[in-house]
């Protein structure tokens, strides 16, 4: 079943490359998403893909890439749009 997930992300996450190892893990788990830095210092994160694939990449988002140090980290799920 595939899933999307919103995901904030607080604590030192920003200017250590979480973006761009959030890309890394949407490939390695099959994920398509985007990944942006919030004005209040969070990195908000969108990820969609099968429900354990999705699952995986919030498991890691707890822990982020080398020199995070993850504070916080709130899912929602989102409602796809239906397919045309």
């Amino acid at each position: 079943m595939v899933k999307t997930v919103s995901i904030i992300i607080t604590g030192k996450v920003q200017g250590i490359g979480f973006r761009f190892c959030s890309y890394e893990k949407f490939v390695e788990f099959g994920l398509t998403g985007k990944a942006e830095n919030g004005k209040d210092g969070s990195v908000i994160v969108t990820a969609t893909g099968e429900e354990p694939a999705v699952e995986q990449f919030v498991a890691w988002a707890h822990t982020g890439p080398e020199g995070a140090k993850v504070e916080k980290v709130e899912t929602s799920e989102v409602q796809s749009e239906p397919e045309k």
